[in-house]
């Protein structure tokens, strides 16, 4: 009896069956099928950050600043680093690869996604590499040569916050817009209206 069960296995191996119809397990939960996002050609090829992106890409600077400056004072034990040390400390921030950011889509919308972006599907394509690293790394010197390493420092000593306050917000920051939605227009189109 033992050949003729053998050779009936076999047989439904053959015949496309797996062990699972045999045994009577369920069937495999259906593939779900995830496109990666549609980047427009400014989205692609531009060297700048899109309008759209800006300011989650300022909350990943100051995310990344904020982590370098906690990590360098923590090796000198948590008192104030020296102006040198935090000059050095912020051009790495941004010299860094920035390899771990890209973008995705989120309920129909673009999204920067990466370490200290809060809002990230986990069920998505993240479109990494090509512009971004470039991208952000641009914003983040353009963010040190605008505030200056001083004032960088002084906000991130007073906590997260005080810095995502001073590169993302205030009049120029990037995620200056009213909560309406969407960016708000460039001043020369607002005139124009």
């Amino acid at each position: 009896m033992r050949p003729v069960r053998a050779a009936g296995l076999v047989l439904s191996l053959l015949a496309g069956l797996g062990a699972e119809d045999l045994c009577g397990d369920p069937p495999a939960a259906p593939s779900r099928s995830i496109a990666a996002p549609q980047l427009s050609a400014e989205e692609r090829l531009s060297p700048h950050m899109p309008e759209s992106l800006r300011c989650d890409a300022c909350h990943a600077i100051a995310f990344q600043i904020e982590e370098q400056l906690h990590k360098a004072e923590g090796k000198v034990g948590r008192k104030a680093l020296s102006e040198s040390d935090y000059v050095e400390v912020l051009e790495r921030s941004c010299s860094q690869g920035w390899e771990s950011y890209g973008v995705q889509e989120l309920d129909g919308e673009k999204r920067l996604a990466g370490p200290g972006l809060s809002r990230q599907e986990p069920m998505s394509v993240m479109v990494t590499g090509g512009p971004w690293p470039g991208r952000l790394s641009k914003m983040c010197h353009s963010y040190v040569g605008e505030q200056g390493e001083a004032q960088i420092y002084e906000a991130h000593r007073r906590g997260p916050a005080a810095l995502r306050e001073l590169l993302c917000q205030g009049d120029k920051g990037a995620c200056a817009r009213g909560k309406a939605g969407g960016p708000a227009p460039p001043k020369a189109l607002q005139n124009e209206l």
